[in-house]
Order: C-alpha cells, then structure tokens, then sequence
C-alpha cells in the first residue's frame, strides 16, 4: 500500500544490504593450506644457492638469494631454537632471539598479546626457525655480481657476538664475521621499545681490491598460513613500493604465478600482514632499491625481498647499508609514529582499512579517543552511536516529521483508495498530489535506514581489522568485542552443557538487537497488504539470526541503535499531535491468529 512504501522500501534496502554483506563478508573457507613438499636433496645443501641474475633486472645486477634448500624440516619449535648458538631479544613488548647460525632474526613472540581472550594462553608466536613447519624469519645480506669470485657469508655461516650479547631497547648488538679472504662483515642489531627493529650490514674491505656488493633484506614464510578468508580483509604479502603504491598479493596467486616484481622504487616497504600481525622490511629512506615477491613450490616458501644499488667499497674502506624490520602487532597509532619519526612512506596502509577508509578511519579515531575518555570500548561504542544520531538529527527529524504527516493524512489517503479502486493510475496520480499538498515525502522512512548503513560498515571494519578491537572487553559474558556474542539461547546460555552448531548460536545481544527491531517496526500501523505483513513479521526473526555471528559490538550497536531510533521517533510523532500505536500494534499482532478465521471469511 502507498501508506506503507517508505517503510517496505527501507526495510526492503536494509535486506538488500545485509543479505549482500553477509554474502560477500561471509567466511567463505579458503583453500587449505599447501602440503609441505618432502624434504629436497638441496636441503642438504650448505649455504644460501649462488646468486643469478634477477629476472627483469638492469644488466649487471645480481640477485637476491631465494629459500631453495629450505624445505620443511623434521624439527618442532623448540628443538630448533635450541639447535643454534643464539643472541637473546628482551624488550618490554618482545621476547626472542636471533640465531647466530646466518645471523637471522628467526625467534619472536609478542608479549601483550595471547591466543585467546584467557590470560593464561600462550602468547603470539610471529617469527619460528627455518627447518621448522610455518617457519617464518627475516635475513640480510650481500650479493655479488654473478661470477665475481667473493666468499659471502650465507645461510650456514655461524657468526660471533662482538661485546654485548644480550639486544634491548638501549643495548645494541653486534655480529662479525671474517671471510679469510680480507673482507671483514658485521651485522648491528638494534629495537625500539616496540617492534621496530634496525639492522645496519658493514663490510670492511681489507682484501686489496676494490669490492662491489648489492644489499638485501628479506622475509621467508613456509607454508600457506590460516588466514581470515574474508573478502574484505587483505592477508598474504604487501608492500608499498613508490609510485607503484599498494602492492597487496595473495598466497594463492603467488603460489600460481611464482614471482611478482614491481617496479624499481626510492621509497616504500614490503612484507607479510596477517589479521593483527605483520612482518615487513624496509630500505633507509631516500634509497633505491628493486622489490620482489616469490613463491618457491619445491620448498613450499614465500618470500618478499629487495636488493639495494651496488655499493662500491674501496680496499681499506668500510661502506654500510641498513634496513628496518618492523616485527609486531599492526597498531593504528604505532604505525602513523613510525610513519612519521623514520619516514616509511604510507605505512599505514599496512592496516587493511578498505575503499572507504575515509569513513572508517574517522570511525576509528573517534572511537578511540572515547575510549581513553571512558576505558571501555563498549561504551565507547554507545557513545558514538549518540554523536552520530546528534550529527544527522535534522535529517532524521525531517524524515519522522514526514513520516508523521503521512499519517495524518491516512484518512483522505483511504477515500482517495476507495474512490479510485478501479483504477490504479489515478488512484496513485491523487495520492502524489495529496503528498504534495502536504509536503510529505513518502520515501522518508528510507533515510535513517540510509544514515545507519554506511555508519554499519565503518563499524562493522573498524571492529574487524584493529587490533585495538580484538579481545576488547564489554560487560559481563561479552569479552571480546570483535567476537560474536558466545552465549546461546539453545542451551538456555550455558545453563545445559552443551555446544550447539555453529548455526544455533544464538546469543542474548542478538536476540536483544531482535526484539527492538520488532519493537522499531510495530511504531508504524500494520500494513494491510499480505505480502508486507509477512516482511514485517518474520524480518526481525531473520536479522537476529543473520547478525548471531556478527562481532558482538556491532549487534550492541545495532541494538542500542535501534533504542534510539524508537525513542527518537515517539518523541517527534507526539510533537506532531500524532498517536504512537506501539502497544495497540503489539496487541493486534498477538491477537491475529484469534481473528484470522473471521478475516478469511471475510475475503
């Protein structure tokens, strides 16, 4: 019915939206991780395989050394660790070490962060050693033009700790290692109180000659790990490489390609980003340097490399090259620092905040500094959900205030029905000149439902991809606001010891979000067509379970939102002199199945 359009319209939108949400967000499985190759005969191989020229390269540049000879050893965590002579990491947020066996930085966990919400779990693992399933490391090194006869240190060589052997914040520490030859290397290893790491290479040229190395830095991954599979959300390797700009490449298409090798660049970085985590390096400001990405299917290894110009060290000279290794938790704020004091250009994109960032980001932001304003993201979360019904209020005042014109005016909107019920045409031409008369909108009823969409999807990112978000507490059960709600009502929540199926997992936030979309419904007359009435009655039931799985704080969200909104529209409908028939709509819903008999007869 006319009456009723802006409503079926914008529940109608709503649908739309969520069910394509749903669609594409959903957590569509990725292809299981690749089986570990049998162990090669070039893992008894020592050292790293000897450079070659650089597919794509300038003539006259060597290459970076690839993971072939490093396939997946027998070897759990711990037996590799232990397997090597090491140089212990000890910061306030990290916890590792470095093998002295290739001088690679191969060991690290994350201290302010565990596996699950329970305090107890252990903590994040990020790095593990080469030989090990998931091996995950950062190297550096030189190579040399191909065919010069220079010995450089590899994959094997067993490097000395020079005075210091412990690295922290303020202790740098220093690895030699001499070549017999005259060449003397050294590899510095210092860490902020983050996760920044800055590896400075030196060769001190004593061999008589003149020397022309290239410097590189790279990070090796075995094995295709777990990723999220949401479409909206970006998990392999990525770079931001000049004017090239974003580089975001996934696993499988590496796998299926084998190499990737953007342009030649002055700036930028490249690496792996997870969910939460990521591992990327990155040359000194200002220096050119060729990047690469690549897949070996022997060993089953990705690598995302960057080989820097040639340096030329003169004999009884020493020349340097360094890098930034950035190892640790993608936090907003410590990201835009790093940005900003070192200079890694957009490294902020390393946080997936989509195409609409400009909203999201924003979103962020002010959800953030309310939380540091209050000390929960909950209520941080309500907070903004009043500033933004603040901000758009004149819309929405517009849109009830019309809303309640409409219904003003349905008892001329009947006559007009049941004067034109033959004819379809004029019966609509007479209602649009009613609207116009009275200066309603009809569609007015879409736009709240317009305003809450894109604020949804700012929310709906936000609470995925930060980290800030993850293990987020509320109150009560809720513990993890970047989690759906973990209670069920089909074992009355937790009152049966039982685990439902994923799809009964129906917790008391959605059931709440549920029953005030019912309750926002039942504000407005019942419409009379069949078909609407359907809509109305059984699309509160499908959000509810549609929105089960949704992270808890947006379902709070939702739920406190649709508060408001009732709130909001019962205040302006009184102020228009119009009677709210919640209660008499409630009634009537209950009582229809007693009065359907009658209506039947009646048809």
């Amino acid at each position: 019915m006319a009456d009723n359009r802006n409503t079926f319209i914008a529940i109608a939108l709503s649908l739309v939206v969520l069910l394509g949400w749903q669609y594409f967000v959903a957590r569509p499985q990725l292809e299981q991780a690749q089986q570990a190759a049998q162990q090669q005969a070039e893992a008894q191989q020592a050292g790293t395989p000897a450079p070659g020229a650089t597919p794509g390269a300038a003539p006259g540049t060597a290459g970076v050394p690839g993971s072939a000879g490093e396939a997946t050893g027998p070897l759990s965590r711990e037996q590799a660790i232990a397997a090597a002579p090491r140089v212990s990491i000890e910061t306030p947020r990290l916890s590792g070490s470095i093998s002295l066996t290739g001088a690679r930085v191969d060991d690290l966990r994350l201290k302010d962060y565990r596996e699950t919400v329970d305090k107890g779990s252990p903590l994040i693992t990020l790095f593990s050693p080469k030989g090990t399933q998931g091996a995950f490391y950062a190297d550096n090194g030189w190579v040399a033009e191909p065919g010069a006869q220079v010995k450089l240190p590899g994959a094997d060589t067993v490097w000395t700790v020079a005075g210091e052997s412990n690295l922290t914040p303020g202790t740098p520490v220093t690895l030699t290692w001499d070549n017999g030859e005259g060449a003397v290397f050294s590899r510095t290893f210092s860490i902020d109180e983050n996760y920044m790491f800055k590896v400075t290479q030196s060769v001190t040229n004593n061999t008589g000659a003149d020397l022309t190395l290239y410097p590189y830095s790279l990070i090796v991954r075995n094995g295709t790990p777990h990723t999220e599979g949401f479409y909206i959300l970006h998990e392999g390797l990525i770079g931001v490489t000049g004017d090239e700009g974003l580089q975001e490449i996934k696993y499988k298409t590496l796998a299926e390609d084998g190499k990737t090798m953007p342009a030649k660049a002055n700036r930028g970085w490249l690496g792996f980003t997870d969910k939460y985590w990521a591992a990327t390096v990155a040359p000194e400001p200002g220096t050119s340097f060729q990047p690469s990405f690549s897949y070996n299917k022997a060993t089953d290894n990705f690598q995302a490399d960057y080989l820097g110009d040639a340096v030329s060290i003169a004999a009884g000279s020493t020349q340097e090259a360094s890098t930034y290794l950035f190892a640790g938790a993608k936090e907003t704020k410590l990201l835009a620092s790093y940005e900003e004091s070192i200079g890694i250009d957009r490294f902020d994109l390393l946080i997936d905040w989509g195409w609409f960032y400009f909203l999201t980001k924003p979103m962020f932001y002010v959800i953030d500094w309310l939380f540091h304003l209050v000390g929960n993201f909950g209520i941080a979360i309500l907070l903004v959900t009043v500033l933004v019904k603040a901000i758009f209020f004149p819309l929405a005042n517009k849109s009830y205030v019309s809303m309640s014109k409409m219904k003003l005016v349905q008892p001329q909107m009947m006559d007009i029905r049941e004067k034109y019920k033959d004819d379809k045409a004029k019966q609509q031409q007479a209602l649009m000149e009613l609207y116009k008369t009275e200066k309603i909108n009809p569609l007015a009823g879409c736009l709240p439902v317009l305003i809450q969409i894109p604020v949804f999807f700012a929310l709906y990112k936000v609470l995925f991809v930060t980290i800030e978000m993850r293990h987020a507490p509320f109150f009560g059960w809720i513990q993890d606001l970047s989690a759906p709600d973990p209670t069920t009502i089909f074992n009355l929540f937790g009152l049966i010891d039982w685990t439902p199926p994923h799809l009964l997992m129906l917790g008391i936030w959605p059931i709440i979000m549920g029953i005030t979309m019912f309750l926002q419904m039942k504000m407005n007359p019942a419409p009379t067509d069949p078909a609407q009435q359907i809509v109305f009655t059984w699309m509160p039931v499908l959000f509810t379970f549609m929105l089960a799985s949704f992270p808890a704080g947006l379902v709070i969200y939702w739920a406190w939102n649709n508060s408001l909104s009732i709130t909001q529209q019962y205040i302006i409908m009184r102020r228009q002199g119009v009677k709210v028939e919640l209660w008499g709509n409630l009634r009537e819903t209950f009582k229809r199945k007693k009065g359907a008999p009658e209506a039947e007869k009646k048809s």
